[in-house]
């Protein structure tokens, strides 16, 4: 075989303080930000509907709501690949991180 046979690891982290730098630099983009803020506002919307009207459908609706908007923000956007498969529970901790951030005013849909 030729070639290197060396690939680059991807880093690993460890804890949410470590990897949410990493997510922000992901998510520099005004209107990425803003369209995973509306999929976490609509996923805490669809979350207490579907438990106030018992309603499964609202519960359904939750993971295409919150990815759909995501991901459409990465695709057409930021023009980057969500990182959601690598990081799961850092990425979706991360949505929320960002979603409060902006509501406390210490992120803005603007990227520092």
């Amino acid at each position: 075989m030729t070639g290197n046979n060396h690939q680059v690891q991807p880093k690993k982290y460890s804890s949410l303080k470590e990897f949410y730098p990493f997510y922000l630099s992901e998510h520099r983009n005004t209107m990425n930000r803003a369209l995973h803020f509306t999929g976490i506002s609509l996923l805490c919307l669809c979350f207490i509907t579907s438990m106030l009207f018992h309603n499964v459908y609202f519960f359904i609706a939750i993971p295409f709501v919150a990815f759909g908007f995501s991901w459409i923000g990465h695709l057409f956007f930021e023009k980057n690949r969500p990182s959601t498969w690598k990081y799961p529970f850092f990425n979706l901790a991360c949505d929320f991180l960002l979603f409060g951030d902006i509501i406390m005013g210490r992120q803005s849909f603007k990227s520092t």
